[in-house]
């Protein structure tokens, strides 16, 4: 077919073409007769809330952004037993590591861990001062509900612990709470700290909890290492 109907002209007695001009089309329903400055609030406006609205994207994806680098950073933790730490010794006594085994498997079977381990340090100045520490390595995406849960496990098995509160986690980072509970010798301190990698918890016979909480971050410095 040819296309030689789109140049022809019309016939002596048909419409006549419609004239091209030189103006912009309008397509907007605003008065084009409207002055500039009464439109431009409207369009200052569109721009402030497009403005506030990337704000909150950038913001949300920098919360985002710290969220998955501090995930990243810890989630390979590894914790070792040494044989000595913070002042205190291994107690290898068979009663110690039974008690220490007792504690281990107990906590393995509240939450899913990669690595488990429980140990008793004994401490030279004071045989009633022993600080039994349990826990493991296991990828948590939520720390501190996961070790709060585990504070809640241990009041059902052990007693209440009353005024648990949070306490500086110090350099590793993650956190660490301490609260008071009671055993056969009366009461004291449990503490424990949670991150992206690692949970443990301590029991510290004898000890006030801002004692127990400044002492298990320095086993906790001298215990936990990272890939």
């Amino acid at each position: 077919m040819s296309d030689a109907h789109l140049t022809e002209r019309p016939v002596a007695d048909g419409p006549e073409p419609v004239d091209l001009v030189e103006e912009p089309i309008q397509l907007s329903n605003r008065d084009p007769r409207q002055a500039p400055e009464q439109r431009a609030p409207r369009s200052r406006r569109r721009r402030v809330a497009w403005a506030l609205a990337a704000l909150v994207g950038l913001a949300g994806a920098g919360t985002l952004g710290t969220a998955g680098w501090r995930v990243a950073q810890q989630k390979d933790a590894e914790l070792a037993t040494p044989a000595s730490v913070a002042g205190l010794t291994r107690d290898d006594s068979e009663r110690a590591r039974s008690t220490a085994d007792y504690l281990r498997s107990g906590f393995a079977a509240d939450i899913e861990l990669d690595r488990s381990f429980g140990t008793v340090y004994r401490d030279p100045a004071d045989e009633k001062r022993s600080v039994l520490v349990f826990g493991g390595a296991t990828l948590l995406w939520q720390p501190e509900r996961d070790l709060d849960s585990l504070f809640g496990l241990m009041a059902d098995e052990a007693g209440a612990v009353t005024g648990l509160r949070e306490v500086p986690a110090g350099r590793l980072g993650g956190v660490m709470k301490c609260g008071t509970t009671s055993g056969e010798g009366g009461d004291f301190a449990v503490c424990g700290w949670a991150d992206h990698g690692s949970v443990v918890m301590a029991m510290f016979p004898g000890r006030p909890v801002d004692e127990a909480g400044e002492l298990l971050r320095k086993i906790r410095e001298e215990i936990q290492t990272r890939k």
